[in-house]
């Protein structure tokens, strides 16, 4: 955890002490559970990232600016899976013909996601909470839809499963309103459970035609999109 950020920004409701006891308690698992993966993920990490270096070249990780906590930007990381765009392939219409197979499998088995685990060893994620999307949709959530941000992110959380891709924005983003609203110790040890299930049954990776999700550019539109 880096200095000057306190553990107790990770609750949306700081001024409890149970809040504070229970947000310290979330983030030592979270430093121990990332830590722990971390080392018995090494050669996985290895070998993956001689795999991502062979098929796709360099970088071998992908990194965008996300918004974490508050909406305050921070550097995700990941596994790359798709290839360099070409002229042409730079909307994200294009991400289909550019995720490769490998990629695709990184994707559906979730390996794309470990290096995360150092996003939450270093305090900007958690290893349960609402997944960090686009910067770009800051502006499109509603008031409600902003609240998932009350949290740290996470690399897995309460839509990722009961459905992940495979739902509509709106009913994703009132999961994660949910979550914040129910945050508590035993819900992330029920997320943890049953993400361990989700991976291994390759469930929800993609929504209906996209090789991840539709653009969110608003709750309205995003239910034209679901019915077209």
């Amino acid at each position: 955890m880096r200095p000057g950020r306190p553990d107790d920004d990770t609750v949306a409701n700081p001024g409890s002490s149970s809040a504070h006891r229970g947000a310290r308690i979330k983030r030592c698992i979270d430093v121990i559970g990332s830590a722990t993966a971390l080392v018995l993920f090494a050669p996985c990490f290895a070998l993956i990232a001689l795999c991502v270096r062979v098929q796709l070249g360099r970088p071998i990780l992908f990194r965008q600016i996300r918004p974490g906590l508050h909406a305050r930007p921070f550097e995700m990381v990941k596994f790359r899976t798709m290839r360099e765009a070409r002229d042409g392939e730079a909307s994200p219409e294009s991400d289909a013909l550019r995720l490769t197979r490998f990629g695709k499998f990184l994707r559906a088995t979730s390996l794309d996601e470990l290096p995360s685990l150092w996003t939450v060893l270093r305090g900007d994620m958690s290893l349960v909470g609402p997944r960090p999307l686009l910067m770009s949709y800051m502006s499109r959530y509603d008031r409600l839809q902003a609240t998932r941000h009350d949290v740290k992110p996470g690399i897995t959380g309460l839509a990722q499963v009961n459905g992940r891709n495979a739902m509509s924005w709106e009913r994703r983003l009132e999961l994660d309103v949910q979550y914040v609203r129910e945050c508590s110790l035993q819900l992330d040890f029920k997320i943890l459970g049953a993400t361990v299930v989700k991976v291994f049954k390759r469930e929800g990776i993609q929504y209906h035609g996209h090789p991840t999700m539709p653009e969110f550019r608003g709750t309205m539109t995003s239910e034209r999109e679901v019915g077209s």
